[in-house]
């Protein structure tokens, strides 16, 4: 059998954004898997239709537990509520795994958005991620001997399984195009969060090798599926529609169950469609790869992509030309 590098079977997991959309996906599949679940978002009515969704999917309902709480974690100080009451519910442990999905999109031509929006995207896409992460960290850490060593010889008979943080980003960290100036610069970050993070959290392993060491993960899905996906095309001109025409929205249960299979197979840069995966490897710079081989792979096909993607920045840029000189500088039909 191949071996799970993350294995969620009696491992409490905290999903943010896990109400609706793919927070709750990840959450019910989980369960599903066997996992001890807490949810957080805002909405206190969804939040407990949520977690009923979750704990019918249970793999074991008498020992599996579920939890959900209400927070606003675009401020700091809620995301520290937040793990000291799962610590406080948990009879005083930790979780094991933290998922940050919460996250919005309102697409708008750069002009078009308030300035004010673009610190709301940045504190629900980007903040509500690092406050989590944050919080989560100094409560792994804290309890951390600092700075002790193996003593010669010394071995563990068991390693103690690594803990996870898992980011949600998008394929727009890696491709950004008209409508998404105040969404994609916030997805970017959380990639850039994510790499630099999975190397400093090396100094921790090395100084406590006796502890669980930490594993950090981007997610990077396409389109997804559902309510939000309707409000955000509400929002979007007419040019992003344009630009977008072949984008096949997927399903968050897909996306769940793929970014699934690729952490149980220690992917740390995790694509959910072959276009975000070819995309993804023009853009990797210093992000993981997964060995020398992964590496050559990539490299083969970044050479390809590099053509490819100066054909279709092209033809996006000539689509976007004649947009404005057809309907003008507003980006909308019905505005010419």
């Amino acid at each position: 059998m191949p071996k799970n590098d993350f294995p969620v079977q009696g491992r409490l997991v905290v999903v943010t954004g896990g109400s609706r959309g793919l927070g709750l996906a990840v959450g019910r599949q989980l369960a599903e898997k066997g996992a001890n679940v807490v949810i957080v978002a805002r909405d206190h009515d969804r939040l407990t239709q949520g977690i009923e969704h979750i704990r019918q999917g249970a793999s074991n309902p008498k020992t599996q537990r579920f939890h959900q709480i209400s927070a606003d974690l675009t401020l700091a100080p809620e995301a520290v509520r937040v793990i000291n009451e799962v610590v406080s519910w948990n009879s005083g442990n930790p979780p094991d795994i933290v998922w940050c999905c919460a996250g919005i999109s309102r697409p708008r031509l750069f002009i078009d958005t308030l300035v004010s929006d673009f610190g709301a995207q940045m504190n629900t896409n980007y903040f509500t991620g690092l406050h989590m992460v944050h919080a989560t960290l100094k409560c792994w850490l804290k309890s951390s001997p600092k700075d002790t060593l193996n003593e010669p010889g010394a071995q563990l008979s068991t390693p103690p399984l690594a803990r996870h943080i898992i980011f949600t980003s998008s394929f727009l960290a890696f491709f950004g195009f008209a409508g998404y100036t105040a969404y994609s610069p916030a997805k970017a970050a959380i990639r850039a969060l994510a790499d630099t993070l999975s190397q400093e959290l090396g100094l921790y392993a090395a100084a406590n090798p006796h502890e669980p060491h930490v594993r950090v993960h981007a997610v990077f899905p396409a389109t997804i599926q559902g309510q939000a996906l309707d409000i955000e095309n509400e929002y979007k001109a007419g040019i992003t529609k344009k630009l977008e025409e072949g984008d096949a929205p997927q399903a968050p249960e897909l996306i769940a169950t793929k970014a699934l299979k690729a952490l149980e197979g220690g992917q740390e840069i995790i694509t959910t469609d072959i276009l975000t995966s070819l995309v993804r490897r023009s853009m990797l710079g210093g992000s993981i790869r997964g060995g020398v081989l992964a590496a050559i792979w990539d490299w083969f096909l970044a050479g390809i992509m590099a053509f490819v993607m100066i054909l279709v920045r092209g033809d996006m840029d000539k689509k976007t030309k004649e947009w404005g000189r057809k309907f003008g500088a507003s980006g909308n039909k019905h505005d010419a």
